[in-house]
Parts: C-alpha cells; structure tokens; sequence
C-alpha cells in the first residue's frame, strides 16, 4: 500500500455493498487513502481497512424522504455537510480510484457526461468558501422552486402531490435537482465553474456508454488521459443484468477486481 494520503469519505444506505462498490473503496485503499464509509445499518461486508462510522455524526437520514426518493437521494446533501465537517474529500461508492488525489488540490470536480454539466460524484472543496455556503444554504432554506428551473420544471413540480415533503416534490420534478442541477448552477453563481477539471480527470467515460465497463471487447482504457484520476463506473445507470451476475471475463469490472481481489459472486444484487 502507498503511504497515507488525503482521506476521502462516503455514504451507504444499507446492509450490504455490490461488488463494484466494493472494487471503488478497495481501490481508494490501494492507493494509500485512508476511507471512511458514513452508514445508516450494520453494513455486513465492508472492506477491511475501511473505518465504518454512523451517518448520524453528520447528519440524521430520514428514512421516510429516501423511501420516497432514492438510496443514494440524501447524500446530495451529506457530501457537503460531511466536507465542511472533516474536510474529506467526498467519493460516490462507484467511483474507482485510477491513480491518488495530489494533496495540494483544493478543487476537485469535473464535468461529465456528453452535456458537460458538473458532477459531483468526487468533490473536493476547501471547508470554508462561497460555493459550500451556497449549497447548504439551499439544502436548509429550499426555495419555493430551484433558482434555474424554467416555467415547464414548475409546472411538472406543481403537478406533484402537494401532500409530499417539499423536497420529494423537488426531486420527482426533476431527479438531480439536488446533485450536478445544484452543484453547477451554484459553481456558476460563484465562480468555482472555472476551477472544474475536464471531464477526462473524474468521468473518463461519459455515462451514457456506462456498458463499455462490462464488455470483454471494448478498450475502456482508450478513454483514460494522463489526467485521469477517478473512473466513475455509474452503478445507477447500470442494466440490472450486470448488477446480478458476475462481469464476463476480460471486461473492464472483471480485471479490476482479479487486480483488487474482489469475489464478485459474493456480493451481486439480490
């Protein structure tokens, strides 16, 4: 293992981890990031090495939103939260570490996908700053409508259940109104936009060929720069096929757990 570096946190909502969420925090380890895994149950497979923590010494999850939405719904607002607490860099639990994070970076976050829109499925922000600031003032004090939405967004909102919690409502309005709608449209207001890496850093492969990963025929690798750090291997998008079998020999999910030693069998999609 390479000697310590900065650590790096994330969010699980669960009891058990699938095998490529477990190849991301392996891969962290690997690379000498020291990995704490925020959790709201006992979480029975996590890694060896990865320090489990409760969710709660963050932030209380209400279970009854993340019903209502999805797992991973909450995090939106944990990672920021979790950053200004411990100053951790966040990591989505797909996201797979190609090479380590420099110590001396301040701003980690990249487009993605073929829009460019900012993802934040790898932040790094300083813990005090304008950006951070922004977006927990809009995940305490939501608006009556997000800032950027045009008059269709509101009214698909206004069809909703006005029963449901506001920010259910927000969500099925538009589902990543509190993930890369707010990160971007917060990054713009302040700035920060210009400090964002180039989609090739974090997001290598852009999302909408998230089956390049499984495929024994396809050079994944071709999309990877000298700048590529982070590959995010998008478990959200991914076909239920491939999150209940075992990846074919020779893709790229298959090589890296041999490289990582991880049992894929042992921890499929129930």
């Amino acid at each position: 293992m390479s000697p310590a570096r900065r650590p790096v946190a994330s969010l699980w909502i669960g009891e058990s981890l699938h095998y490529l969420n477990l190849l991301a925090l392996e891969s962290h380890l690997r690379h000498g990031h020291p990995v704490t895994l925020y959790c709201t149950d006992r979480v029975r497979n996590a890694p060896n090495g990865v320090e489990v923590r409760p969710a709660s010494e963050i932030m209380e999850i209400d279970m009854g939103i993340v019903e209502a939405t999805s797992a991973s719904f909450l995090s939106n607002v944990f990672r920021y939260k979790m950053i200004r607490q411990t100053g951790a860099l966040w990591i989505d639990c797909d996201a797979f570490c190609h090479r380590p994070f420099p110590d001396e970076w301040t701003h980690i976050y990249a487009g993605h996908g073929m829009r460019g829109a900012l993802n934040c499925g790898v932040v790094g922000l300083p813990q005090r700053c304008e950006l951070m600031d922004r977006l927990l003032d809009y995940y305490d004090n939501l608006p009556d409508y997000p800032a950027w939405w045009d008059k269709g967004q509101r009214k698909k909102m206004d069809r909703q259940d006005p029963s449901l919690p506001h920010a259910v409502r927000i969500y099925k309005a538009e589902r990543t109104a509190f993930g890369p709608q707010a990160f971007t449209w917060f990054a713009r207001q302040t700035g920060d936009v210009d400090k964002a890496m180039t989609p090739d850093a974090l997001y290598p492969v852009p999302f909408q060929l998230n089956d390049i990963f499984y495929d024994p025929y396809s050079a994944v690798e071709r999309h990877f720069t000298d700048k590529t750090h982070s590959v995010h291997l998008y478990t959200n998008a991914t076909r239920p096929w491939w999150r209940k079998n075992p990846p074919l020999a020779g893709s790229y999910a298959q090589r890296m757990c041999a490289e990582l030693g991880v049992d894929p069998a042992a921890a499929l999609e129930g």
